[in-house]
């Protein structure tokens, strides 16, 4: 999914801000049904985390989303806020150029407003990062 995905919000990248690069800075939704998504982490189906590393962690997380967007009857370029929760930012940083080709694999090149936080733990205590969005379904 490698590709430029239109989106029916507004996204707005104001010139007296920084460059975004894998985030917009503001998005102003489309009027519709709003979609609060539970934070997903890398658990296949039976609940367990079967993977390791961050990247193999996002992949599994942004399969999650998109099959909770698909049950909502929405789908990425509906996302308007991504909150990515990992427990090693510089993990993270490290990872970045895996972690941009598993994003674009899940969410293409749409990018919501977007914020990422370093926490002491998630939850399950082998999650590295998990994904909580909210999605505006025109």
């Amino acid at each position: 999914m490698d590709r430029h995905v239109s989106s029916p919000h507004e996204i707005l990248n104001p010139p007296a801000l920084a460059e975004p690069a894998g985030f917009s800075h503001a998005v102003v939704a489309a009027s519709g049904r709003t979609v609060y998504l539970g934070g997903q982490a890398a658990h296949d189906a039976s609940g367990t985390i079967v993977v390791e590393s961050m990247a193999a962690q996002f992949d599994q997380a942004g399969a999650n989303v998109i099959a909770a967007l698909d049950a909502a009857g929405a789908k990425a370029e509906h996302l308007v806020s991504m909150q990515i929760y990992v427990t090693d930012a510089a993990a993270y940083r490290a990872e970045l150029k895996e972690l941009s080709v598993v994003y674009r694999k899940h969410f293409g090149r749409h990018y919501p407003a977007i914020a990422l936080f370093e926490v002491a733990g998630l939850f399950d205590p082998a999650a590295r990062v998990e994904l909580v969005c909210i999605a505006v379904v025109p």
